[in-house]
C-alpha cells in the first residue's frame, strides 16, 4: 500500500524541482520511454466537455528550430539546447456542430448517436450563452488555448517527477510562429494554431536563487 504522505512530499518536491529552465545541457538526451511518459501525461489530461482540442508538435529538426528562434525572445536558449521542444497546437474547429466535436464525442469517446444529439443542445447553450463565442472565432480559439494549457501543466509535473527539467514559452511572435508552421504543412489548413510551447531536458546548472512564491493565506479565500 502507498504512503500517502511519502507521495505527497514526492509530488512537493518534484514543484520545488521544477523552474523555468533557459539552457539545458544539449548533451543530455531524454530516453524515448521517459518522453513518452511525458507526453501521456499530456494525453490523459482533462479538457473541457472532453474535447481534447490539441496536438502535440514534437520539433526535433533543428533547421526548423532555428526558424521558431528568430521569431522566439523568449526561447532563444532553449531552442537550441532542448532535448525535445514541444509547441502546443489548439484547435480551432471546435464548434458545438463541428466535425471535430462530432468525431471526438462519437468516435472517440463513443458516444451513442442519440445521446450526443441532447448533448449538443447543451453544448450550443453553453457557446452561444453561458461562454458566448460562438460568432468569434477568436473566442473559439482561445477556449481551445485554455485546454492545452492544463495538458502542459501536468506534462511539466510528471517531467519534474522524474528529474526531467522544463520550461514553459509565451514568448515569441504568434502570428510569425503560426506563418512557419503552416509553410511546414503542419497547421492542418488552419484547423490548427499555436497555443504555448515548451522546451524538455536537463538543465546545465542550477538555479542561482531559491524558488519564492506568495504564502497560502495570500491567495487563498475560504468561502464557508
Amino acid at each position: 500500500m502507498v504512503d500517502k504522505n511519502i507521495k505527497k512530499q514526492e509530488i512537493l518536491d518534484a514543484f520545488q524541482f521544477r523552474h523555468a529552465t533557459k539552457r539545458f545541457n544539449p548533451e543530455k538526451k531524454i530516453s524515448d520511454n521517459d518522453f513518452q511518459f511525458v507526453l501521456d501525461a499530456g494525453r490523459l489530461s482533462p479538457s473541457s466537455i472532453g474535447l481534447e482540442p490539441w496536438v502535440f508538435l514534437i520539433v526535433q529538426n533543428m533547421t526548423l528550430r532555428e526558424k521558431l528562434r528568430e521569431v522566439s525572445w523568449g526561447a532563444q536558449g532553449q531552442l537550441s539546447t532542448a532535448s525535445h521542444f514541444v509547441v502546443i497546437l489548439a484547435c480551432t474547429d471546435v464548434r458545438y456542430d463541428s466535425d471535430y466535436v462530432v468525431d471526438q464525442m462519437t468516435k472517440v469517446k463513443k458516444m451513442p448517436i442519440d445521446i450526443f444529439q441532447n448533448a449538443q443542445v447543451r453544448y450550443k447553450s453553453f457557446q452561444e450563452s453561458d461562454l458566448p463565442m460562438l460568432d468569434n472565432n477568436r473566442a473559439l480559439y482561445d477556449w481551445s488555448c485554455r485546454q492545452t494549457y492544463i495538458a502542459l501543466g501536468n506534462m511539466m509535473t510528471t517531467a519534474a517527477l522524474i528529474g526531467i527539467d522544463s520550461c514553459p514559452i509565451e514568448g515569441f511572435d504568434y502570428q510569425a510562429v503560426n506563418s512557419i508552421l503552416d509553410k511546414e504543412g503542419l497547421l492542418e489548413d488552419g484547423n490548427l494554431r499555436v497555443s504555448v510551447m515548451a522546451a524538455f531536458g536537463y538543465r546545465e546548472e542550477n538555479p542561482k536563487r531559491p524558488k519564492t512564491r506568495r504564502e497560502l493565506n495570500q491567495i487563498v479565500k475560504w468561502v464557508h
